[in-house]
């Protein structure tokens, strides 16, 4: 009996030859290093109880039913690991023929410090949390991350990569736009704050065998106030994000369970008034504006069609309640990438990931649907299939896109299919797309790609791809070599002590991945960074802090000479409030062979520059109800001088209502070429949440290279999962008013959206 009380209230004919080289060293090395599983996976399976009597999902587990389950054991994280909770946690898990259960009763002996600060979903903001892990495929690799609050927000993501491969800030291996169909209640009282969370077992992607299922799971508690953070299992703190890592959860069972296989179909509607100014001529150009009122209607079909594979037809797909995405300064001569964040590409989208060094990919699925100016192209339907087919990850797309202004109609596909090989951690794999228009164009890429840990935390990674395009295909010109990209990266993966990453790739002149996104082509890289990272102790005010040392080089292929380069030096730290800086000094050298421009007005000529840059930034805790993060930079820029500047604050004013904004200002001067340019962009958000159901996000922003500002206002009410009605209203306004010929309206469009979902299961 629990002691806690409630109180109620096609060219390419073979590999390069070093390649195979390579991969056949490679397979031959880590054939001989030992499956160094985590201990947690080497232990044996937790059985979780099966119940029959019904649990009330009301944020308070003192049903009989979880009384006769026992909590699991819990250990600190951080910031003493291993030692006992500071605060008293149980945690209990259960299932019936139909959900997956967690009870959490989270005990507190300062309750007035628990810290509850927004009912927005999707955010925490430095609250208190409870974060479960499900490795639901049991994989080592993949899970779904399950997150409540104790006012009962809940965030979901999906975690690919077994949380490597940068910060969570990165987004390289966690989605938090993945969203799934799961309910939680929550409880706050004198004695702490309780929990119960129900996920549907449809909602979880497993593979059942004779009706018994192998998972894993990790849980852990965040006491905001404390930094203090309670893991399940006993999870040592050896690597960033490590209570996150598929590969360290707790193996359990599940006995008697029948793996369902709903339909979930959402049909939408939606209807709106839109304004634009057309650009007309009758005898003078002018602005002349156009109203519409559009309506439109569409199908949304989710299938399981096996335990562990699912279906996603989509038909006249329509996204005007996705989030507008964030304005920025592009002070480069090369592309600003942009995540994805429309709900069709979310779920198992780490399986497409085909990184081929920074931001760089093969495949990037804002290729289908939007144009390079980020405007929306309309999707006629599509299909999307994703899980698993024996030892093999499968994921598959094809996507048709109606006509455009710019574009022909086209049909996108997307082929991945990856397993596990030697060991746990390793994988390897490939992935092909393909763009065809309507109008005879194409374009296939290909590639393959190989992970292995070697030996601890030691990795190394392979990618090899190639593209084919029609014009090029015609000349005969294609080979392996010009059309194709290689990279090799070894890296330790650790959260202190001595870490590296070394990368090298080459790019041919004619690599142009038609649904990828890269930055630079036709050239050969090398990049290293070391570092070492100290833990002081808990006598010190700092929780670690690191020394790092990084340099790169690109290297044109045609002569061999140095297109960029940097070495970059830095120190950064992590106190024991959460609080983290960072200085750097970076010296660089550009060697442009075109001259672009800045702000679309400042010329940089094509020539050779060498700067330096010296980089502060500090973030306070997200604990503070008033916080602030700012940096700045100063130094040489391509032959004149550059100053930066940027804070960004947010201000918990109640768990209701939320501010943040974001001010970034730039000054670069060129004294010898008689040219300056500067550029504001401001930002300002409002979070607001009558209760999880009921929220409205509103971002206004201001970009001063653009002449623009720019609002998006979106009303959301979730009165049930998949089924919601969207209020979304956008307004563009011109700043230059004083062009000629034509002058610009003030107003450059507006639209107010209304859109109903619904889902339906059978």
């Amino acid at each position: 009996m629990s002691r806690f009380a409630f109180e109620r209230p096609v060219h390419c004919r073979r590999l390069p030859l070093f390649l195979t080289c390579l991969l056949v060293l490679v397979l031959t090395l880590a054939g001989g290093v030992p499956d160094r599983a985590n201990a947690q996976s080497n232990r044996e399976p937790l059985q979780i109880p099966r119940i029959e009597e019904p649990i009330r999902l009301d944020g308070r587990p003192n049903e009989a039913a979880w009384q006769r389950i026992d909590p699991v054991p819990v250990v600190q994280y951080e910031p003493e690991p291993g030692a006992s909770p500071s605060e008293d946690t149980e945690i209990r898990f259960a299932y019936d023929e139909n959900y997956f259960y967690m009870s959490v009763c989270a005990l507190d002996s300062n309750p007035d410090g628990i810290r509850a600060n927004t009912l927005y979903r999707e955010g925490l903001n430095g609250s208190d949390h409870i974060e479960m892990v499900l490795d639901t495929y049991n994989d080592n690799e993949t899970g779904l991350l399950f997150t409540t609050t104790p006012t009962g927000n809940r965030r979901d993501a999906a975690i690919s990569n077994d949380a490597s491969g940068g910060g969570i800030a990165s987004g390289s291996w966690i989605n938090v736009n993945f969203d799934a169909y799961w309910s939680v209640e929550t409880v706050v009282n004198r004695r702490g704050w309780f929990a119960e969370m129900r996920i549907p077992l449809s909602s979880l992607r497993f593979d059942a065998e004779v009706g018994r299922v192998v998972m894993g799971v990790t849980i852990n508690r965040k006491i905001a106030r404390k930094n203090e953070r309670i893991v399940f299992p006993a999870i040592e703190p050896d690597a960033d994000w490590a209570f996150l890592k598929p590969s360290r959860a707790r193996k359990i069972v599940l006995t008697g369970v029948e793996s369902e296989r709903p339909v979930h179909v959402t049909p939408y509607a939606l209807a709106g008034i839109e304004q634009n100014q057309a650009l007309r001529t009758a005898g003078e150009e002018r602005y002349v504006k156009e109203q519409t009122m559009p309506t439109d209607a569409g199908l949304d079909i989710k299938y399981r069609i096996r335990d562990n594979l699912s279906l996603d037809l989509t038909a006249n797909t329509d996204f005007a309640q996705v989030e507008a995405d964030n304005q920025r300064i592009n002070l480069s001569r090369f592309s600003l990438f942009f995540p994805e964040k429309r709900q069709f590409f979310q779920e198992r989208s780490g399986l497409f990931e085909f990184r081929t060094g920074g931001e760089s990919r093969l495949f990037h699925s804002r290729r289908i649907g939007l144009d390079q100016s980020g405007r929306p192209i309309r999707i006629l339907g599509g299909a999307r299939l994703v899980g698993q087919l024996g030892e093999w990850d499968v994921g598959l797309i094809d996507m048709q896109t109606a006509e455009s202004r710019s574009l022909p109609s086209e049909n996108f596909g997307v082929v991945r299919m990856r397993r596990q090989v030697l060991n746990s951690y390793s994988n390897v794999g490939g992935l092909m797309t393909s763009r065809v228009g309507m109008d005879g164009s194409y374009n296939v890429t290909y590639g393959i790609d190989g992970l292995f840990r070697l030996v601890g935390q030691d990795y190394l990674s392979v990618k090899w791809a190639q593209t084919l395009e029609r014009s090029l295909v015609r000349s005969g010109t294609l080979t392996a070599v010009n059309s194709g990209r290689v990279s090799i990266e070894l890296e330790r993966r650790r959260r202190q002590g001595f870490g590296y990453d070394v990368f090298l790739t080459r790019s041919g002149p004619h690599y142009r991945p038609g649904m990828g996104f890269v930055r630079r082509t036709d050239f050969a890289a090398l990049d290293n960074t070391v570092s070492y990272t100290w833990m002081p102790g808990e006598n010190s005010s700092l929780l670690r802090h690191t020394i790092e040392l990084n340099g790169y080089g690109f290297f044109r292929n045609s002569d061999g000479s140095v297109e960029s380069a940097a070495v970059t030096p830095s120190w950064a730290f992590t106190s024991n409030n959460q609080a983290s800086g960072r200085a750097s000094l970076s010296i660089q050298r550009e060697t442009p062979r075109d001259a672009f421009t800045l702000g679309g007005d400042t010329p940089v000529p094509a020539g050779q520059y060498t700067f330096a840059t010296g980089t502060i930034e500090y973030e306070m805790s997200s604990t503070n109800l008033l916080r602030a993060g700012t940096q700045l930079q100063a130094g040489s820029f391509f032959g004149g001088r550059r100053f930066s500047a940027q804070i960004t604050p947010s201000w918990r004013l109640s768990k209701h209502l939320t501010l943040e904004g974001t001010y970034a200002f730039n000054y670069i001067d060129f004294p010898e070429r008689s040219r300056q340019f500067d550029s504001h962009l401001a930002r300002f958000r409002i979070r607001a949440a009558l209760n999880t159901a009921v929220s409205l996000n509103s971002l206004l922003q201001y970009n001063s290279t653009a002449n623009q500002v720019s609002a998006n206002t979106r009303f959301r009410y979730n009165f049930s999962e998949g089924s919601d009605l969207w209020i979304v209203y956008d307004e563009g306004l011109n700043t230059n008013l004083t062009r000629r010929a034509p002058t610009l309206p003030r107003t450059a469009s507006r639209s107010l959206m209304v859109k109903y979902t619904y889902t339906f299961h059978f």
